[in-house]
């Protein structure tokens, strides 16, 4: 392709799923030999992609209402420097990846300013918080949503949509097989591995992982043998994970650094904190339990709001449940490790979960989101390329 000119992306990625989103759809827009320079928010992937990172957002990463007001002042600083930015260097696109209380505010500034905004990863306004959607649509050029169902939503409102199917297809691989993973991490091969995955931000890390910990205490009672692993996310300082094992540590934990995946692949089955890890574990195509603890009055707001039965992505894109959810005050030590016990344990219900996830496999189609997305750029600045 003759490039006329660079193009010039902002980008805004909150968390680190959104991070390494859209840093692989950069890389799709590079091999295409499109010439580009990019800037905004985002983490390490979006770092190693040539992105020049106004606000990192490892220090952004929060759950719920609560969290958010505590940090307001912190949201409201990292903000204004990218609208600033924004403003300043007018780039030729707004790329938004999820999080979308924090990016809407920032394609408010977009819109302003006449620049195009692609909005990529839908709001779960399937979920809760379904009056959203006219609001985004006042705001964002495009949708590049990651579930089919959701394009019949934004059609309705009238509100240019695109499915691009999900890019933790073509993320969730193992460069290992089972065996060889658990030699990369130097566990033995003859024993039960639980992998813990309590999540990528701080408070995920403060409120699920003890739990966890504690779980993982109760299944080495039943079974002595058993190993741990808990992959510490490329956006967490692992002094946060150190603080909060202190001497909660089973004997046989392991923290590994490096990509989750391997530790999803080395596993028998996992303990996963509810969100895009569960989606990779179940593509990965080892059994687990979902669990979620959040802040208590976030909690009581989310229950009302909250309109599906199950909040893992394994069960919503089954459609119904096909792994255990654990949550708030259910996420129990006990409860959870009854049941990665029977994983492990009885090869029937095993087998079951495993078909059932082949399936969820099947449904979410193949490899080529980031390619797609790529297009859409392409798309929305058209007559800069």
């Amino acid at each position: 392709m003759t490039v006329q000119q660079d193009l010039t992306i902002m980008v805004s990625a909150g968390e680190a799923s959104g991070d390494a989103h859209a840093a692989h759809a950069l890389d799709a827009l590079a091999d295409r030999g499109i010439r580009f320079s990019s800037f905004g928010m985002g983490a390490e992937a979006l770092k190693q992609s040539g992105t020049e990172l106004v606000v990192d957002s490892r220090d952004l990463a929060v759950i719920g209402i609560v969290d958010v007001l505590i940090n307001y002042h912190k949201f409201l600083k990292r903000l204004k420097l990218l609208r600033q930015s924004l403003i300043a260097r007018k780039p030729d696109l707004l790329m938004l990846i999820d999080y979308p209380d924090f990016n809407l505010k920032l394609a408010e500034t977009a819109k302003k300013q006449g620049i195009p905004v692609l909005f990529y990863v839908s709001p779960q306004v399937w979920a809760w918080r379904a009056g959203r959607v006219p609001r985004i649509g006042s705001l964002v050029s495009h949708m590049a949503v990651l579930f089919p169902f959701e394009v019949d939503i934004y059609q309705r409102a009238n509100i240019p949509v695109t499915y691009v199917g999900n890019p933790v297809v073509a993320d969730a691989v193992s460069r290992f097989t089972a065996l060889e993973a658990r030699a990369h991490f130097a566990i033995k091969t003859d024993s039960p591995v639980v992998t813990l995955l309590p999540g990528s931000r701080s408070s995920e890390i403060t409120r699920n992982l003890p739990v966890m910990l504690s779980t993982a205490k109760l299944i080495a009672e039943r079974v002595p043998q058993c190993q741990f692993l808990l992959p510490v996310a490329p956006t967490l300082d692992k002094a946060v994970i150190d603080q909060v094992i202190g001497t909660q540590r089973p004997a046989t934990l392991s923290v590994v650094t490096g990509d989750s995946r391997d530790a999803m692949r080395a596993a028998d089955a996992a303990l996963v904190a509810s969100g895009t890890a569960t989606l990779e574990t179940a593509l990965i195509g080892t059994p687990l339990v979902v669990m979620y603890i959040i802040n208590t009055i976030n909690y009581a707001i989310m229950k009302r709001l909250i309109k599906i039965p199950d909040i893992s992505l394994v069960n919503i894109v089954a459609g119904r449940r096909i792994v255990p959810e654990y949550v708030q005050h259910d996420a129990t030590p006990e409860a959870m490790a009854a049941d990665m016990l029977s994983l492990l344990n009885d090869e029937k219900r095993r087998n079951h979960m495993l078909l059932a996830l082949k399936n969820v496999k099947d449904k979410m189609g193949d490899a080529g989101a980031s390619d797609r997305v790529a297009s859409l750029i392409v798309q929305l600045t058209a007559g800069k390329t």
